[in-house]
């Protein structure tokens, strides 16, 4: 019998592999010259891109990947001439934005559309291009071959990260990594792939602390000072809360510890380099030294974290991007950085199984204060004891893609990271119980808690939640699965509610639940847009989740605001208060409009075949990364 099945099953494959064959050949036939000239032409294309990337991979010391074309990367034109006009609309608006950042500010990290100039933020530090990186995909999949050529041109040759300047480790994984990333999925492009690796590989020193929890900021070529000292015949490290340990440098080579003054315990691990002055404080004691200082990577916190503590969505969201960075590069390192947080946030107590905003880097507790003065002679850092509250819980800022990157991740294992599950269904149940409430209009809404106290506010990050609830419903236990599809849209009712209260129909940055207010904001700091995705990201899982009409509706309102408010002469731009009849622009097309709000907008009109959620997973800057098969992780093994 089992012979008789494993012929049946070689017939059955012969016939369909036969029956393939002959389908390709009609369509052939059917082909006009003019089109069989095009595929033979794109057929060598892709043999010399193939050469070019074995020869790149080969010389950036990366594994030999044989490239895939990706299920989904290019869709069908949408059938319905309303949607797909709409569509072309959306292409337009992205062809807009992008033609000005290049008149005005190619090169630059943003564009400021009506001062027709480059805009930096200090989150990349000195690294130029976000907005071309960000870009990438949104280019590649609304088929604007020629801008994502000279894209792909820029970063072939501009592209930098050898530069001496802080970044926010968060911010450049999930625009520049990610972007990277995706763009290497979807073209094939070796240059993606050599480059993502090589940024990788310069943000490992923020993961040098106690705990292995990572810094939010990190100097990726900067001064480092180790202090250790003797105990038992073998050199200790001493933790200090903010001081770093950064025990590798660019070329991986160390020299042996130098004893500075044998009547002090402690010693400094130095490579040779240039000469500074450091002044080391410690219980009232200072010392000077004139020391030469290897640059190297070093890393702090944001002075007003809760006493420097990591901020959970930025440790957090990490995870897609470094496991695709191990599953690319062939080093596991980058993979075992990230699930070593898992290991630190699994050892610790959750308030009401609620995970607070704030961890300390140093003692592996939450929010724990601490002080610390360091002084270098070009830099001065200080770090001093804060009273803000350990226990603060957000699904928006500080928290948010925290919980979204932990199903994300379960997806993306192809539904393996049981770990990873069991965690983000633990999260929304407590997240459900202590801070999801329904107003008396009846609106759902998710407040912050604040050492148990309830804040009745709900920010536009927030908004993404509704698509999270709606994306987890499948896994969700059998009795919950609907109850999750009906969360994700009574979120979306509220989000877009925060749109429609508004004079510009524009959602502001925070709204709040109280004092007779809903879903409106009553404070001037909060009445701002910034061109944000949120509102529309969860617009977009929801119409793929339920086909529900009104989806597209909202969206579509949406865009009809942006270009009444935020188009203007050389770009978009956010808007200062959205309640206003009179528009007060801020000047900053936000890369993350072009990587997210546009990328969401596209695919709500396009059909569910571009980017099908049974083959993607997008980051939080919505990048797409594809799913890691099981079978693929077999046959790598193989190929070893």
């Amino acid at each position: 019998m089992p012979e008789e099945a494993g012929g049946a099953g070689s017939l059955e494959r012969i016939r369909a592999d036969h029956e393939r064959a002959l389908r390709e050949a009609k369509e052939t036939l059917q082909k006009l010259p003019e089109e069989i000239r095009r595929d033979i032409r794109q057929d060598k294309e892709k043999l010399l891109q193939d050469a070019r990337g074995r020869k790149e991979a080969a010389a950036a010391g990366l594994p030999l990947r044989p490239f895939r074309q990706p299920v989904g990367a290019v869709g069908r034109e949408p059938a319905d001439p309303v949607v797909r006009q709409r569509r072309d609309k959306i292409k337009e608006m992205m062809k807009y934005a992008w033609d000005n950042y290049k008149r005005y500010a190619w090169g630059l990290n943003e564009l400021k559309p009506i001062s027709k100039q480059g805009h930096s933020s200090n989150l990349f530090g000195n690294i130029q291009g976000a907005t071309i990186v960000d870009a990438l995909d949104t280019l590649y999949i609304m088929e604007m071959k020629e801008e994502f050529k000279e894209a792909k041109e820029w970063v072939e040759k501009n592209l930098d990260f050898n530069v001496n300047a802080e970044i926010s480790v968060f911010e450049v994984n999930i625009r520049f990594v990610g972007g990277l990333l995706s763009a290497y999925y979807l073209s094939g492009e070796e240059i993606f792939r050599k480059k993502a690796v090589e940024l990788g590989e310069k943000l490992l020193p923020a993961f040098n602390t106690p705990t292995g929890i990572p810094w939010a900021l990190l100097n990726i070529k900067r001064v480092v000072l180790i202090i250790s000292h003797m105990m038992n015949g073998q050199t200790q490290y001493l933790t200090f809360p903010s001081l770093i340990l950064c025990l590798q440098s660019d070329d991986d080579e160390h020299v042996p510890p130098l004893q500075i003054d044998a009547k002090l315990p402690f010693w400094l691990l130095l490579a040779t380099g240039l000469g500074v002055k450091v002044q080391y404080q410690w219980f009232g004691q200072a010392w000077d030294f004139i020391v030469p200082i290897f640059i190297l990577g070093i890393g702090r916190n944001w002075p007003w974290a809760s006493g420097g503590s990591s901020i959970l969505a930025e440790f957090g969201t990490l995870h897609l991007e470094f496991v695709h960075l191990s599953h690319l590069s062939g080093n596991p390192v980058f993979a075992e950085k990230v699930m070593n947080i898992r290991k630190v946030l699994s050892r610790l107590d959750k308030p009401e199984g609620l995970y607070p905003n704030y961890l300390n880097p140093s003692s592996g507790q939450w929010g724990q204060p601490c002080s610390i003065d360091i002084e270098i002679s070009f830099q001065h850092v200080k770090m001093m004891n804060t009273n803000v509250d350990a226990d603060h819980v957000s699904i928006g800022g500080l928290g948010d893609s925290f919980y979204e990157y932990l199903l994300k991740a379960w997806l993306m294992s192809d539904k393996t990271d049981e770990e990873g599950k069991k965690m983000y269904y633990d999260a929304v149940q407590a997240i459900e119980t202590h801070l999801i409430r329904k107003s008396s209009g009846g609106l759902t809404y998710i407040a912050e808690w604040k050492g148990g106290l309830l804040e009745h506010k709900m920010g536009h990050l927030t908004c993404f939640a509704g698509g999270m609830f709606a994306l987890g419903a499948d896994g969700a236990p059998s009795d919950k699965t609907g109850h999750h599809i009906e969360l994700g849209a009574e979120i979306a009712r509220t989000c877009h509610e925060s749109y429609d209260r508004t004079s510009m129909k524009l959602g502001p940055e925070a709204f709040r639940f109280d004092g007779g207010v809903e879903a409106i904001a009553t404070r001037q700091n909060e009445k701002y847009y910034i061109l944000r995705p949120e509102v529309i990201e969860t617009y977009m899982y929801m119409w793929r989740l339920t086909h529900d009409p009104k989806y597209r509706q909202w969206a579509w309102e949406a865009v009809e605001a942006l270009e009444k408010h935020c188009r203007v002469d050389g770009g978009y731009s956010g808007i200062r208060d959205v309640y206003s009849n009179h528009e007060s622009h801020d000047d900053v097309q936000q890369s993350f409009f072009l990587s997210e709000t546009l990328k969401y907008l596209y695919l709500l009109f396009s059909d569910d075949d571009l980017l099908p959620f049974e083959h993607w997973v997008f980051n939080t800057e919505a990048h797409p990364f594809p799913i890691l098969r099981k079978e693929d992780g077999s046959k790598e093994e193989k190929e070893k």
